[in-house]
């Protein structure tokens, strides 16, 4: 797919870390698929590693973790 940014390259398969901020917690998952412009550097996650992330980050958030870093893995 060509980059919606720079729209200069198509992106390639690889490995991003997403990390969300919210008050009261960090989460980090680190090799997350995606696919990034090899130009500008921007990344895209799948729709459905991205709600799973954002479950994950809700469960912790409930459980009162203040820093969670993870690998990702295929539920």
């Amino acid at each position: 797919m060509r980059c919606v940014i720079c729209k200069q390259s198509d992106t390639q398969p690889g490995w991003v870390t997403v990390t969300l901020d919210r008050p009261g917690l960090t989460y980090v998952v680190k090799n997350v698929p995606a696919l990034v412009c090899p130009n500008c550097g921007e990344d895209y996650v799948e729709a459905d590693i991205a709600s799973s992330i954002l479950q994950s980050a809700e469960s912790m958030a409930r459980a009162g973790a203040q820093v969670y870093i993870r690998e990702y893995a295929v539920a």
